[in-house]
């Protein structure tokens, strides 16, 4: 059988490697970590992933947490209204039903427990962090060599498109602490979801249930706009000073959130993280000094800001999606043709996922805030918006242009009416 080595043990790499091992292909993972090193590190990302990554599990009978995560089977939103002296209060609050529920699972245990199960079923596992030259080695002692490690210098193997690139710079400022002691929501205090909270302006703050290494838990994310009030996490490296420079924020800008979240404690030591990147698409085959060539995977090639949420969603559907394309290509060369057709396969779906996130990272348009103002009062709308986050696709039929928008809340509203 065909040899394959991977380079990267996340989300996407992880899944492709289990997958192409379940159907009999020789796999090299290479890991900068070990499993334990993994599951003892740093908070690595907020993934919530919805039904349709959730399944591309299920399918590979990976989904071994989904009984003990929380059910997210929601999506709210809370649009910040301006400040008083009283501070913000909301001009806009909703919550949307979700088709099929998401979950969101530690990274940190996911991929310990993955990279564990490989390993397990015969898969040679390296624990090394991979350089250019090394790669220049193995593209010759492999049929194929697929870089999914989206950090590092690997990454500069990989040019710029600027024409699906509109962003050169970080938008917005990232940080994250994973938290027990929330309190629900009381809008629907039996109901998980995920709540999006927009600071017009400022930035948006998101809460999501999660499980984590210590059991159930949440996390609170802020995404500031840089330079902002929000932009207020460098040089923080001390967990507890990044928590409580979450919570002030929280106060001031979102405090039906705060409300809720003035007994949290951390749930380890682990529990923060913060920086900042620029949403980036990049050519999808890299080329090797020695004359080799390599595919990049998932956030290597296709790197979205997380303000929609889509990243760990994004990369189970690559990894799905590249997946197919080897099986299917059987004992073929994977040439420079097949890889650039096996991109485009996963660009087609994931064109509607960098559409719509950076659409979300510039001011909104007035069409946008009338459609998020409207679902507060027109629940059809407000589960078409939050299943949107599954497939966001569909928002190239009513979210985009004015038009389609008015078209689309005129059908709604006369068919409530």
């Amino acid at each position: 059988m065909r040899k394959i080595l991977i380079v990267g043990a996340g989300q996407s790499g992880l899944q492709l490697a289990l997958g192409l091992q379940s159907q009999g292909y020789e796999i090299t993972l290479m890991s900068n970590r070990t499993a334990d090193e993994i599951r003892a590190g740093r908070v690595m990302s907020t993934q919530c992933m919805f039904h349709t990554a959730l399944q591309h599990e299920r399918d590979l009978r990976l989904n071994f947490w989904e009984e003990q995560a929380p059910r997210i089977e929601g999506l709210g939103v809370s649009i910040a209204g301006p400040p008083t002296a009283a501070g913000h209060s909301r001009a806009v609050d909703w919550l949307g039903r979700l088709d099929g529920y998401a979950q969101s699972v530690d990274q940190r245990l996911k991929m310990a427990g993955w990279l564990e199960l490989f390993a397990r079923r015969g898969g040679q596992v390296v624990v090394h962090g991979a350089s250019v030259s090394d790669l220049d080695v193995f593209v010759t002692t492999y049929d194929l060599v697929l870089v999914a490690a989206g950090k590092g210098e690997l990454v500069s193997l990989f040019g710029r498109d600027a024409a699906r690139s509109p962003y050169d710079t970080p938008q917005r400022a990232l940080a994250v602490a994973y938290v027990h002691g929330l309190g629900p929501r009381p809008e629907h205090p039996e109901l998980d979801a995920v709540r999006c909270n927009l600071v017009p302006g400022v930035g948006e703050l998101f809460v999501m249930p999660t499980l984590t290494t210590s059991g159930r838990a949440d996390i609170l994310f802020w995404e500031g706009v840089p330079g902002g009030p929000v932009d207020a996490f460098q040089g923080i490296t001390d967990p507890s000073e990044h928590l409580a420079r979450t919570l002030e924020l929280m106060e001031r800008f979102t405090p039906w959130e705060y409300a809720r979240a003035t007994k949290v404690e951390l749930t380890d030591a682990g529990a923060t993280l913060a920086g900042r990147y620029a949403p980036t698409v990049r050519h999808p085959v890299g080329e090797l000094p020695g004359g080799g060539q390599v595919l990049g995977v998932a956030d290597v090639v296709v790197t979205n800001d997380p303000v929609t949420g889509q990243g760990a969603n994004s990369a189970a559907k690559c990894a799905a999606s590249y997946l197919e394309s080897i099986v299917e290509h059987g004992d073929r060369p994977f040439d420079t043709d097949w890889m650039r057709r096996t991109f485009d396969r996963y660009w087609e779906s994931a064109r509607h996922v960098t559409k719509w996130t950076n659409a979300m990272l510039a001011p909104p348009p007035e069409h946008i805030v009338h459609l998020l103002g409207a679902a507060s009062g027109l629940p059809a709308v407000a589960r078409r918006i939050a299943n949107g986050f599954d497939d966001p696709a569909d928002f190239e039929h009513f979210f985009y242009e004015p038009e389609r928008t008015a078209a689309y809340l005129a059908d709604v509203s006369a068919s409530t009416g």
